[in-house]
């Protein structure tokens, strides 16, 4: 039974990161921009969130879907104004610039809200433990594990049953092409980017009270969204679902079993996966795109 708890408590770890991570995936697939400042998306709304409840007296609930339009609407102000200059750049270009948006996103929420933890009060239905089937469960992670199975059927049905989620995937699969089609590039690269950060934002929101918030919270998990991202593949959304839940229930297990080397675990893994397929589990190889 324990076993069980520990990889419940892994898939709903896994889910958290699918949320924060599937954006960056899908968006780096598209515009091959290593934008590592994904993750400063997160964190802006954990904060979103927390100040909606604090000064506001926003309901938990009701500072989801607020996370998710904030941080989408800074993302498009972001895509627009800063990193739409620099695709098609070298990758180290991008790094040195996405991660100095990460430095700047840390310093300036030290600045505005100080370098302490935050706390997330969490409505009361959703603390505490609960037993399910003999399992005992904490019912904040069962919400965890609801919402994402939820999100990923719809960002799953957006991609693949939608007019837009079509212009998306052929971006993804073949960018030349889909531009010679007659696609507004820059139209599906803004609205895919506001779509993906708001996820991130919305993903911040979820983590804020299990992972806790701070201002270094995109140097906590950068390592965590990339890992996902790079043993998914880049630009699939299945891919990097299976990377996070294997990720996820790697990471908790392997630190519950073995806490002297559970951390180390994922990166073997992760370097295991990068031999074998250098591409991810399901990403594409550059040249094809």
């Amino acid at each position: 039974m324990v076993f069980l708890t520990t990889l419940f408590n892994g898939l709903a770890y896994g889910f958290l990161l699918f949320i924060m991570a599937v954006g960056l995936s899908v968006t780096m697939g598209m515009m091959r921009f290593v934008n590592l400042a994904h993750v400063s998306l997160c964190m802006l709304g954990g904060y979103v969130m927390v100040t909606a409840m604090e000064r506001f007296d926003i309901p938990f609930l009701a500072t989801l879907p607020l996370a998710f339009l904030m941080t989408g609407l800074f993302s498009i102000a972001l895509e627009r104004l800063v990193l739409r200059f620099f695709y098609g750049t070298d990758d180290l270009t991008q790094v040195l610039l996405s991660i100095g948006l990460v430095f700047m996103s840390i310093s300036t929420i030290a600045y505005f809200f100080g370098p302490e933890y935050k706390p997330v009060s969490v409505p009361v239905w959703l603390t505490g433990q609960i037993d399910v089937v003999g399992l005992t469960l904490e019912r904040y992670r069962i919400f965890l594990v609801c919402v994402g199975v939820i999100l990923t059927l719809v960002i799953l049905f957006g991609v693949e049953r939608t007019r837009f989620g079509a212009m998306v995937r052929a971006c993804v699969d073949n960018p030349r092409v889909a531009s010679g089609s007659g696609l507004n590039m820059q139209v599906i690269f803004a609205m895919t980017f506001a779509v993906g950060g708001g996820l991130a934002g919305l993903g911040g929101a979820l983590s804020a009270s299990l992972l806790g918030l701070d201002p270094n919270f995109p140097f906590r998990y950068l390592v965590y969204m990339l890992i996902v991202v790079s043993v998914g593949g880049m630009g699939t959304i299945v891919g990097t679902l299976i990377a996070a839940l294997a990720i996820g229930v790697a990471d908790v297990c392997t630190k519950y079993y073995f806490p002297a080397a559970g951390g180390s675990i994922i990166y073997i893994f992760t370097v295991a996966v990068m031999l074998w397929r250098p591409q991810g589990l399901l990403g594409r190889k550059l040249g094809h795109a």
